[in-house]
């Protein structure tokens, strides 16, 4: 390769990486100052986030809570269709833990 080339590709990547750094940097001072009044608006978009977490936690529940319902009626109607009788919900199957009720 000419020498001639070489100096020119790294010139060229020196004036590269000195462009980008100064871009970087008036990016990042620009975001600095931007960050005051960011800030509402990013807790607000924090807590919406999370409102909607729990309202797909509760929803997920209630949904599992049907499915676990509804295999229980098909696991007794299968026990009733070859004659057996499906036995009683047993403690074991309640809750352990206290809800307060």
């Amino acid at each position: 390769m000419h020498p001639a080339a070489i100096a020119g590709a790294t010139a060229g990547r020196l004036l590269h990486y000195t462009v980008s750094g100064v871009v970087g940097g008036l990016v990042l001072r620009g975001a600095a100052q931007a960050a005051p009044a960011a800030r509402p608006a990013a807790r607000r978009l924090l807590v919406n986030g999370i409102a909607g977490g729990i309202v797909a936690g509760r929803w997920l529940s209630g949904a599992a809570e049907e499915a676990r319902l509804k295999a229980g009626d098909i696991l007794a109607e299968a026990r009733s269709s070859l004659g057996e009788e499906a036995p009683p919900p047993s403690a074991a199957e309640a809750h352990a833990h206290d809800h307060g009720h």
